[in-house]
């Protein structure tokens, strides 16, 4: 992490931090610019509202394809060269599409590919960007770092827009394209001069395909995530209609020119830098549950406005509401994300979360578009403020926590295992196994503490877990693909793990003592394969 500079405080004293900070909101700005560039383009090129929706859903599938993988390879490869290559990747396809604009032979599908190809460098960006924030931060700042990130995210929101419907109209839509390509020269100059601290890890590396699936699994068996990911579904699914109608609403019910879309889009970003100013405050004595409501109905009440609004002037008010609610849910999203998730799959969480935002996005851009194509763009944005207000009703059985203080790091409470001939590391399947001498009387609930305790096992990257036996000494345990996943399981615990000890010492006699062993070559002991190494340790329950 990055010192800050002396007498200074909060994230932008973090150098790095806000270097960073400052030239992705440049990038930003020349993405928001291609974005109006793309959607106004498309408007003229086809009179079908669902090839104008697809511009949005070429924007946000590779996010949804894509997050996953790139989180997997962000918590095992070197991020600051997983950072440059879709850098490089994003200037050429911006540089390649803005040539082919000017010289007219940009179609619907050459739009569509060419901002597909921008969204795959997003969404290889995107996990890694959000990863590496609490390496330039310290733990006090993350808040408001993810706070700034999006208040970046906003500020060139509401330039960016505008910015490009101005450039539009005085030099054309080529233009707008050759400056986002311009405009990604600031995040590769940064990340060129950026010297990031190598850290040491007790976690053994991981290799890409149990990558993955260490993610999926985290992810299924965290229920603070599950409560997270719920909540985005429910919320962006319909909140994409906005989003994806206003290109229609803009040029067909209000009349405006690109300009005018442009200045639209600028009203929600301004909304969002309010927003995102109010929240500082709102957060030390709101829950972010709370808050979470109130955005998902200020957005609905937004949502159904741009129905009824009679003039570009009352439509800009309404885009100021609909970006301060969309920060307010965003913002407690991307920060019980953040929280939820340790260290050793930071980026995977925060993958899968953007898995499901953008898919939520890409799906409903292709439902409102087909909608707007049969009913018409008003029914399409009456259905989804009314889906807007059933999603609050997932606030209620899924809260947003209070709490963000769980200390998320590797606890290292395990003994390494002593054995006599080291296995290697790709050796396995492995038995990690604990016994303990049960009371009987007492089975019941000691087997429905190991069931609880399964979770968290398969949780911090156990395949299988959970197992008991109904004799004396009673086990459970969990198994591995490999010795080094043995090794990965162990130091993956936290201290804000329910430790096994806590739920069945009660359960246990007093002389109880437990026995850690774990075989490599064994799968769950099952088998006939007998392990070649055991290793063996006492010590109490």
């Amino acid at each position: 992490m990055a010192e800050p500079n002396p007498g200074t405080s909060g994230p932008l004293s973090f150098p790095v931090f806000r270097a960073l900070w400052i030239a992705t909101i440049i990038s930003n700005i020349g993405t928001w610019m291609h974005d109006v560039g793309a959607a106004w383009l498309m408007a003229s090129l086809s009179a079908s509202p669902l090839l104008v929706t697809l511009v949005q859903a070429a924007t946000t599938l590779p996010m949804f394809l894509l997050a996953l993988p790139a989180g997997a390879m962000a918590d095992i490869v070197y991020r600051r060269r997983l950072l440059l290559a879709p850098q490089l990747l994003g200037l050429a396809a911006a540089a390649t599409l803005s040539v082919l604009t000017l010289l007219d032979l940009t179609g619907p599908w050459v739009l569509l590919a060419a901002t597909f190809v921008l969204g795959a460098s997003a969404a290889v960006s995107a996990p890694v960007f959000q990863a590496i924030v609490p390496e330039l931060v310290d733990k006090q700042a993350l808040p408001d770092a993810v706070a700034l990130d999006s208040l970046g995210v906003n500020i060139s929101r509401a330039i960016g827009p505008a910015l490009g419907g101005v450039i539009i109209a005085l030099a054309g839509t080529p233009a707008v394209f050759a400056l986002n390509a311009v405009s990604v020269l600031a995040v590769l100059g940064v990340l060129f001069f950026w010297k990031r601290a190598e850290t040491a890890h007790s976690l053994p590396p991981e290799h890409f395909l149990g990558t993955l699936t260490a993610g999926y699994r985290y992810a299924r068996h965290s229920p603070a995530m599950r409560l997270v990911l719920i909540r985005a579904a429910g919320f962006f699914l319909f909140g994409s209609a906005l989003w994806v109608m206003l290109p229609l609403v803009g040029r067909r019910i209000l009349g405006l020119e690109a300009a005018g879309y442009g200045t639209l889009l600028g009203c929600m970003g301004a909304g969002a830098v309010l927003g995102t100013l109010l929240l500082k405050r709102l957060r030390r004595t709101v829950p972010p549950n709370r808050i979470s409501v109130w955005a998902t109905l200020l957005f609905a009440l937004a949502t159904l406005a741009l129905t009824l609004v009679p003039n570009a002037w009352i439509a800009g008010a309404v885009m100021v509401l609909a970006g301060l609610a969309w920060i307010g849910m965003l913002t407690s999203l991307n920060v019980a994300t953040q929280t939820a998730s340790p260290g050793w799959v930071k980026a995977r969480a925060l993958a899968v979360y953007l898995l499901v935002f953008q898919g939520a996005m890409t799906g409903g851009s292709v439902l409102w578009g087909t909608i707007a194509s049969w009913s018409g763009v008003p029914a399409a944005l009456v259905v989804a403020s009314a889906g807007l207000l059933a999603s609050v009703l997932l606030a209620r059985v899924w809260r947003l926590p209070k709490d963000a203080t769980a200390d998320l790091a590797p606890s290292n409470h395990w003994a390494e295992p002593v054995v006599a001939v080291p296995p290697g590391d790709d050796r396995g399947p492995v038995l990690i196994e604990i016994e303990y001498r049960v009371d009987p009387a007492r089975m019941a609930e000691f087997t429905a503490a190991l069931r609880r305790f399964s979770a968290t096992r398969q949780r911090e990257t156990a395949r299988s877990a959970g197992t008991c036996g109904r004799t004396l000494p009673s086990r459970g345990g969990w198994s591995r693909p490999s010795w080094w996943k043995a090794g990965s399981s162990i130091s993956a615990s936290t201290p804000a793990s329910p430790m096994p000890t806590s739920w069945t010492s009660r359960c246990s006699t007093p002389s109880t003592s437990a026995r850690d062993r774990r075989g490599s070559g064994t799968c769950c002991g099952r088998c006939d394969r007998a392990p070649k190494e055991r290793q063996r340790q006492k010590g109490p329950t």
